[in-house]
């Protein structure tokens, strides 16, 4: 026993013993310093728009875009400063299936746009997950080439499963684009489905990008985008593709026509292109102008103009409310009770919902 103490007992002459070793460098450098970003005033954000600063104009709208309640007063005040700078530009809708080729044909008219003297904001309206609420945003990758045009402005929004306030959001943020001398600005949606009616009510014209030899065309779109739209462009009619686009153009122009005349008094025509081989794309802008001169002329334009400012008023209330109810301390605290209770069947949904309108009546009006 004394003969094993003496041997095992002493830690340097264990074999188990574990050196000390060398001290590891730190994980984040010793010489970095946290630089706290500064945030800049209401009047750096208006130089910077005015001047035409990109940097300044992402930044700002990325404060329009921010949840967080610190953010929004100064949001709304360059908002304010921006509407005397605003409205002078023209404001075009993108919308069609999956597989249209909307970035292909948005990144090639909107080269030939910059040629003709115009500077182009593109703003994208782009799917977030429902599971992970997260989004691509890719539309930086797919449009290589126009995003290294300097007189074209990208910017890509997720829209976070509330649609109703992404596109508020990027109505507002038309205001600051146009105030930083963007005259034409394209907004591109998710694709065919709820968001159109969105995009819709903010723009001047419709445009409804559709491909041909999908099958039954007039089958896979509904009729509500199709009697939204001002213009319809098939797309990839490339050289083996020419024939089936010409068919597909002579169908929905049929189509068209059996479709009450539109409020803006303007029969929306039907081309064909090639956002690869650049063929047909003059074609379709120059159609764009003659729609909006026609519309200038007509009084549509302005009435037009005029219906949507007042439709965002009200969609502005409405969630401002919606906001406000499920934020209040007494709602928060009861909801998920309620949500219970009608699981249960205990309670039916309209007699939780009008219980918890009435507590949040009685906790405001106190």
């Amino acid at each position: 026993m004394e003969h094993y103490e003496e041997i095992h007992g002493r830690e340097h002459d264990s074999a188990l013993t574990v050196n000390k070793g060398i001290d590891q460098p730190p994980v984040v450098s010793p010489y970095f310093k946290k630089v706290r970003r500064h945030r800049l005033s209401t009047d750096d954000y208006m130089k910077g728009i005015l001047e035409g600063n990109i940097t300044i104009l992402s930044q700002a709208i990325t404060l329009v875009e921010s949840l967080l309640p610190e953010h929004y007063a100064q949001a709304q005040e360059i908002i304010e400063r921006c509407l005397p700078h605003s409205g002078k530009s023209v404001r075009i809708g993108i919308t069609g299936v999956p597989g249209a080729g909307k970035s292909t044909f948005i990144e090639a008219i909107g080269d030939m746009v910059t040629r003709l003297g115009h500077k182009l904001s593109v703003l994208a309206i782009d799917p977030s997950s429902e599971r992970s609420k997260g989004s691509i945003l890719g539309d930086k990758t797919r449009m290589e080439t126009l995003v290294h045009n300097p007189g074209v402005f990208i910017r890509p929004s997720p829209s976070a499963g509330s649609l109703g306030g992404v596109a508020r959001k990027t109505r507002e943020s038309i205001i600051l684009c146009e105030a930083a001398g963007f005259d034409v600005i394209f907004i591109e949606t998710v694709g065919v489905g709820q968001s159109e009616t969105a995009v819709h009510s903010m723009v001047d014209m419709f445009l409804l990008l559709q491909i041909a030899g999908a099958g039954d065309e007039l089958q896979g779109i509904k009729r509500g985008i199709m009697e939204m739209a001002d213009m319809i462009a098939i797309n990839k009619a490339d050289s083996g593709n020419r024939e089936r686009a010409e068919v597909a153009r002579s169908h929905f122009a049929n189509a068209l026509n059996l479709f009450p005349m539109p409020d803006s008094g303007w029969r929306p025509r039907v081309y064909t292109c090639s956002a690869v081989e650049k063929n047909g794309l003059p074609e379709i802008w120059n159609g764009i102008e003659d729609f909006l001169k026609f519309t200038r002329n007509n009084g549509y334009y302005l009435r037009n103009r005029n219906r949507q400012a007042k439709y965002w008023m009200y969609e502005t209330i409405n969630e401002a409310l919606r906001e406000n109810f499920y934020r209040n301390e007494t709602i928060a605290s009861q909801i998920e009770t309620y949500e219970k209770m009608v699981l249960d069947d205990r309670k039916s949904s309209f007699v939780a919902a009008r219980e918890l309108l009435n507590r949040y009546f009685d906790s405001i009006g106190k």
